[in-house]
């Protein structure tokens, strides 16, 4: 290997856009390392055998090997079992405790992905880690020569990830590579089937990677549930609700209320209400306030500024004028009022094609 060639540690999930993406890498000639991550799995009800966590499940695993030994790159598999439990699983259940809508990929990417990974890559003295995700980063100089890294949406705008790495760092961003963000997912098949990969028909998961069955269910298992009254708008007592975990902003399904349909307005913690109404439109609010922000620039760009924002992975982009309230907290107003703006979820922030940042959704 000659001195200019770069070392890669490739995440390899086993499924398409990873495999996609090694490959690349291996075909531009980097020198590649192929890790497989091992996340917690809850346990069996007889606390005895695991499940499998979907994202890293033995399937998983066997796929991943397969592919790396076709691209003649080492494997390795590493167990970041406990930390992910403490990073992401813990962080999950604790905003959801306090009734938030928790985003746990978010924090996977930070603490995992791009944390952790990262720090175990450059002691093999790898020089880039590389995902399968759908996202671009360019790379400038500003005045003082220094390299400038910016995240931009994936060319393949329905596949698009930016939104969950809104909270990486300069620092971090220094050292990722994206190989599949100038593909379409259409181009990404070809690819696998031109490269003779074994996954081209892998099923994608689009749920939490540790939950087995529904968020309900493990929320019940590992949450106390604390029942309260379900309220309407004008304070009249409808129900009882078996835990504000349990409800999500602008459901409707599962309140069994008579008299409906009714959705959920709003979750005071403090006083245990979940607040409903029959009034669709009650949903639809035109600011919100977010706290936790980060820029991936490292400073916050000159303030008043119009964007385009995503309070949800899966929501339109809207437009929007963002304020400062604080050092730690924005104003966002929107041109059109949006429906459930959901507490605890991440809301990021573009101009044009570039993420400028985001933060998570106060109230």
């Amino acid at each position: 290997m000659t001195k200019n060639v770069k070392k890669v540690v490739v995440a390899m999930s086993g499924g398409i856009d990873s495999s996609v993406a090694a490959a690349l890498l291996k075909r531009a000639g980097f020198d590649l390392i192929g890790v497989f991550m091992k996340f917690w799995s809850e346990s069996k009800e007889n606390d005895l055998v695991k499940n499998r966590n979907k994202r890293c499940s033995l399937e998983a695993e066997t796929r991943a090997r397969k592919i790396a030994n076709m691209l003649k790159i080492p494997f390795y598999v590493f167990n970041f079992e406990k930390e992910f439990k403490d990073k992401v699983v813990n962080y999950f259940l604790r905003e959801s405790a306090v009734g938030l809508t928790p985003n746990p990929c978010v924090v996977c990417n930070k603490e995992i992905k791009f944390g952790l990974l990262l720090k175990k890559a450059l002691t093999l003295n790898a020089n880039y880690v590389a995902t399968g995700h759908y996202v671009r980063i360019s790379r400038t100089k500003n005045k003082k020569s220094k390299t400038l890294y910016k995240l931009l949406r994936a060319k393949d705008k329905n596949k698009d990830q930016s939104y969950f790495l809104w909270q990486l760092s300069q620092k971090q961003l220094r050292y990722i590579l994206f190989p599949i963000g100038e593909y379409t997912k259409t181009q990404v098949r070809f690819l696998a089937k031109k490269f003779k990969l074994p996954v081209f028909k892998t099923k994608e998961s689009q749920e939490i990677c540790f939950v087995q069955n529904t968020v309900e269910k493990f929320l019940k298992k590992y949450l106390k549930q604390k029942p309260g009254k379900i309220i309407d708008t004008k304070g009249k007592i409808l129900g009882r609700h078996q835990g504000l975990f349990f409800y999500t902003i602008g459901q409707r399904k599962g309140l069994n209320l008579s008299g409906g349909p009714y959705y959920v307005l709003e979750k005071d913690s403090k006083k245990n209400v979940l607040i409903v109404t029959k009034n669709e439109n009650d949903l639809y609010k035109k600011e919100l306030i977010a706290r936790a922000i980060n820029w991936i620039s490292g400073k916050p760009p000159k303030l008043p500024i119009k964007v385009k924002v995503k309070i949800r992975y899966r929501h339109q982009l809207s437009q929007a004028v963002i304020k400062l309230l604080n050092q730690k907290t924005l104003k966002v107003f929107f041109n059109k009022p949006q429906r459930a703006i959901t507490p605890g979820q991440s809301i990021v922030f573009y101009k044009g094609e570039e993420l400028l940042g985001g933060g998570i959704i106060a109230a």
